[in-house]
């Protein structure tokens, strides 16, 4: 938790926001997350906070909700105070009020006002405004409340959509686009939270590398690599990825055994106990060197990842990056024999997709995939952007022009996926452009390689977050694993 004056100014920032206009601006409501069972109640789920709600209200326990008014500017926590049997089994617990006045919130009430309160502004005929909740419970009780169905309380109407007596029956554009405004350019103090994340993140990749030998279980690894992240900060800040698979992007097996001669693609990142994120990606060489083969794909891969962090700035698209990043990538795979034709119709023929189906990054923060619960296109993309259709530059989930305080990763990979080449090649998507005979001769064993780093975008250009920088050049990662 920070300083109460930090969400006391986060609260005001958001109320100016969405104050002007003349007539009813209407309240914002914030659903806290609740306890989920695994199983049965009293077998929980770890509790993890909805980011927002942390964001504004920073109280990092489950049952607690919060109403803003955009008119008369009044705040309010709703929670309950525990009682009895509560204590038994918890100890004595601060009161609702006492965590709503460390948070700067004047005003707190039992939970059970909560939805009297929202039902009597709709009865008012104000307008209700919500963000789409990532949870089913959430997700139930805003249905209820608003007396819709379930899917539309997490569609976002778009701003200026007619309203059914005053009350808003989607979630809020406005306000989605008010809270992806505040939560893109990071504060200092969460710029502090990543670093400590990233560092984190350094040091269960470390144990990671250490841990890859010759008939280590992958199971292994995952479990060391984890176990830093709980016995330093919240956990995981995702589900890791570690495989030797690395054809498969998301690959969350780890049934496998290291086996030298392999690649082993980890994908993984902890979260602060303040719930920032990290994300970092290496390729490691099971057998701690790489084959020739491996090297001229593993140092095109780095190459890129060092050509996106030298082209991240103020002013500049990450699409554009995007788009660099792919010529560079086939300009040298050109040079392997891999494709052919001039490389400025290659990118545009999004030929790069092939090799690398997915964006070069996304935001980061309080969720390692930063707001896109909020929506990936209002989260990613600038109004004067669209999506592209290609496979790879369609993946890109953050493609803004960069201002600073951005936090991004700069992740590019090359995979040769035999499913992916054999549609291509029978579909003729290549425009002639794939040589699909030593793709088959050489490369459909291969699998894959990511690399990965956060990024910040300052005044000037960008920095990586935390205190160190994983091993990445090629000789270096073979040095750091001898």
């Amino acid at each position: 938790m920070f300083d109460k004056e930090v969400y006391k100014a986060r609260r005001r920032t958001l109320l100016e926001k969405m104050s002007g206009g003349d007539g009813d601006n209407g309240i914002a409501v914030f659903l806290g997350n609740t306890e989920a069972p695994q199983n049965y109640r009293g077998n929980d789920y770890k509790f993890r906070q909805d980011s927002s709600f942390l964001y504004y209200w920073g109280i990092d326990e489950p049952g607690f909700a919060a109403i803003l008014d955009f008119d008369s500017g009044d705040e309010c926590i709703f929670g309950d105070d525990v009682d009895i049997d509560d204590i038994i089994w918890m100890g004595p617990q601060e009161s609702v009020a006492s965590k709503a006045a460390r948070v700067g919130a004047p005003v707190s009430a039992p939970a059970a006002l909560f939805d009297k309160a929202v039902l009597d502004a709709r009865a008012r005929g104000r307008k209700v405004h919500f963000l789409p909740p990532s949870r089913y419970y959430n997700t139930m009780r805003l249905s209820i409340l608003m007396g819709v169905f379930p899917e539309a309380v997490r569609t976002v109407a778009p701003v200026g959509v007619p309203l059914e007596g005053g009350v808003l029956f989607h979630a809020s554009q406005e306000l989605v686009k008010a809270v992806i405004s505040m939560r893109l350019v990071k504060e200092d103090c969460e710029i502090e939270e990543i670093d400590k994340a990233c560092g984190i993140g350094y040091l269960m990749h470390t144990e990671a590398r250490n841990s890859c030998r010759p008939g280590v279980p992958e199971q292994e690894i995952v479990g060391r690599m984890e176990g830093v992240t709980i016995s330093k900060g919240w956990g995981v800040s995702f589900t890791t990825i570690l495989s030797q698979h690395g054809e498969t992007l998301h690959n969350h097996r780890h049934d496998g055994i290291i086996t030298p001669g392999n690649l082993l693609v980890i994908d993984a990142g902890a979260e602060s106990n303040t719930h920032y994120a990290s994300d970092f990606t290496r390729t490691l060489p099971c057998g701690g060197k790489f084959t020739s083969k491996q090297r001229d794909i593993y140092d095109i891969v780095a190459d890129c990842n060092e050509l996106a962090f030298s082209l991240a700035r103020p002013g500049v698209t990450y699409r554009d990056i995007h788009l660099q990043v792919a010529a560079r990538m086939l300009d040298s795979l050109k040079a392997l024999g891999l494709v052919t034709g001039s490389v400025e119709d290659m990118v545009a023929e999004g030929i790069a997709g092939l090799f690398m189906p997915h964006g070069l990054g996304h935001n980061m923060g309080l969720d390692v995939h930063d707001m896109e619960d909020l929506g990936e296109d209002l989260v990613g993309y600038d109004d004067d952007q669209k999506r592209s259709s290609q496979l790879g530059l369609g993946s890109l989930r953050m493609a803004r022009r960069l201002v600073p305080g951005h936090v991004i990763t700069d992740e590019p990979g090359i995979y040769f996926v035999p499913a992916l080449i054999s549609k291509w090649k029978a579909e003729g998507t290549d425009r002639g452009m794939v040589n699909y005979q030593r793709l088959e001769a050489e490369y459909l064993d291969f699998g894959g390689i990511r690399l990965e780093d956060d990024l910040l975008v300052t005044a000037d250009g960008c920095r990586r977050l935390g205190p160190h920088r994983l091993p990445i050049a090629s000789a270096d990662v073979e040095a750091a694993m001898a």
